[in-house]
């Protein structure tokens, strides 16, 4: 603590920053003073207890100075009442102690200002076995100027407080008028303790947290937590892991914890901003956030910084995952779901169809006593990490998820479809992160089939379409394409189109177009006739269907457009 000078001369500490806790008057300060240093004082007993708060200093010399006591005092006295006997000695100690004081200094000087023998022998025997803290004084000093510098030090410590607890005040009702995020109430908390903090829900799943040293910090998270059960008020357990916690959410509705793990030069300054920080969060979640929405904007921002940061090692991603509840595994597998666009649809109902496909999907993987990582990718899409114990196992977990997530769909009578895109599992989670952008590109293309005969879909699976995807935007690829199809696409004759995509689909086996009652024989001929000439190119060859085949998927990849069915 910084000091100024008084018009003494006598160290007054100044008042703390805003940002940091006040903390108490301690007997050592009060002993570091000047006035008692000339006293050449002696701690005959409780050197332990000197970090001891005063609460305020008292002069007697009466043997019953005890009954006027309220507790947290520091008693100055000369022994006259008590100093002709140790019996009478341990007997005013006794009175000090019981009465809750937080210390004695007894000046023990004859007449002429030089130490009392026999009064300190019988000091030296009272105290023999005593923890309360007992100081002796062999030189005369003025009680008076103790008492008035401590007194200056005590209130200038509850103005600290005053303004402490004024400055606190603000900041939270601030945050709270801002609407401010989870997160930032977090930040603000620790930067006002000076230490870690961090926001769990009730399944010890790390909602918001902030720390110099993250992996450090969340090492081991749920397990730690574990061990240090919850409370419904403000405080401490005093189990193996002490950690000042204070509970957040309506009583009887509590959605999880704002903690402290590790020690606190002052909890009471510490519960005082613990507390005003949970009812900011809480607050916050009256206003719309509520306990999944946390979790979602948890796992959305690790999934974020999986993919695009330059400095997160993979211990440290690990470390993250596990403490948003992502079990350790030998594999991590990228997958994501992809919504079936509706026509017309507007962007709101589509975030709440993601919303809802969200919801289902962590049910479905909940109940499947599976962990995951999700975060909606682009609009309509929500991007994955499963992880998985070996990669024989994949196809099994995939099939059962998606077909219970079918079954809860049809449970909500939800008759939206959707299409499942799944990237190359990898035993690192940030490479597996990495992933997801191969599985968004696999469930955009599979989204495109005309049926859909997998519950989920690997570049592998889709051939020829996944390689024109991937393709799609080669300036090459496109030339080639609109040269096959121009005489088509100048005239936008998408009827001509139409009849070429089902003749590619029939093999080019006209009899068995025309089975399909799709035109007569005769009018089927005739079109597929001055089809070729719009195309200038003969339908009969192979090589001119293969070529033409290509263009068709590209142009629907290009246009986004169903085959016809």
């Amino acid at each position: 603590m910084s000091t100024l000078a008084s018009p003494s001369g006598t160290p007054v500490p100044e008042a703390p920053a805003p940002d940091a806790p006040a903390s108490g008057l301690t007997l050592a300060a009060v002993l570091d003073q000047e006035e008692i240093r000339a006293g050449d004082p002696e701690v005959l007993a409780g050197a332990d207890g000197l970090d001891a708060v005063v609460r305020w200093v008292h002069v007697g010399d009466s043997a019953h100075v005890a009954e006027l006591l309220e507790g947290g005092e520091l008693v100055l006295t000369t022994g006259q009442a008590f100093r002709h006997s140790a019996e009478a000695t341990a007997g005013f100690l006794d009175e000090l102690e019981a009465a809750g004081a937080a210390g004695a200094v007894i000046e023990l000087v004859d007449e002429h200002s030089r130490p009392a023998p026999e009064a300190i022998a019988h000091l030296r025997t009272a105290v023999v076995g005593r923890a309360f803290p007992v100081v002796l004084l062999t030189r005369k000093v003025r009680f008076v100027r103790i008492t008035q510098v401590a007194h200056r030090m005590l209130v200038g410590e509850q103005l600290a407080r005053v303004e402490r607890a004024r400055r606190v005040h603000e900041v939270f009702t601030q945050l709270s008028l801002e609407s401010a995020s989870e997160q930032r109430i977090v930040d603000r908390t620790a930067g006002l303790l000076g230490a870690p903090v961090v926001l769990e829900d009730v399944a010890h799943r790390v909602l918001a947290f902030h720390a110099e040293d993250s992996a450090e910090l969340l090492r081991d998270w749920s397990g730690r937590a574990r061990l240090v059960g919850y409370l419904e008020r403000t405080g401490r357990r005093g189990d193996t892991e002490d950690w000042l916690q204070t509970p957040v959410g309506l009583a009887g509705r509590r959605w999880g914890r704002l903690v402290v793990p590790g020690p606190l030069e002052d909890d009471d300054d510490a519960v005082q901003v613990l507390e005003r920080a949970g009812q900011a969060l809480t607050l916050a979640r009256i206003a719309g956030r509520d306990e999944r929405e946390l979790l979602y904007q948890a796992q959305a921002g690790l999934i974020h910084e999986l993919q695009h940061s330059a400095t997160l090692t993979e211990s440290a991603a690990r470390t993250r995952a596990g403490a948003l509840g992502l079990k350790d595994a030998p594999y991590y597998l990228p997958v994501v779901f992809r919504l079936d666009r509706l026509p017309a649809e507007a962007p709101t109902s589509l975030q709440l169809r993601e919303r809802a496909l969200m919801d289902d999907l962590v049910e479905v993987v909940r109940r499947s006593h599976r962990t995951m990582l999700a975060a909606g990718k682009d609009a309509g899409s929500i991007g994955m990490l499963l992880p998985v114990g070996a990669r024989q196992l994949e196809d099994q977990m995939l099939e059962g998820i998606c077909a219970r997530l079918a079954d809860r769909r049809r449970q909500n009578e939800s008759d939206a479809g959707w299409t499942v895109g799944v990237g190359r599992s990898r035993p690192a989670l940030l490479e597996a992160a990495a992933g997801l952008d191969e599985a968004v590109q696999v469930a955009e293309i599979a989204g495109t089939l005309e049926t859909r005969p997998r519950p989920f879909f690997r570049f592998a699976d889709l051939r020829l379409r996944g390689l024109l995807s991937l393709l799609r935007t080669d300036a090459r690829v496109r030339a080639f394409a609109e040269a096959e199809l121009a005489g088509l696409l100048e005239d936008g004759d998408a009827a001509s189109l139409e009849l070429l995509e089902l003749y590619l689909q029939h093999g080019g086996n006209k009899s068995a177009l025309a089975r399909t009652g799709y035109l007569s024989r005769a009018a089927l001929y005739d079109r597929l006739a001055r089809l070729q000439d719009k195309l200038g190119v003969s339908l009969d060859d192979a090589e001119s269907r293969a070529a033409l085949h290509v263009a068709l998927i590209w142009h629907r990849l290009e246009t986004g457009t169903a085959a016809p069915a």
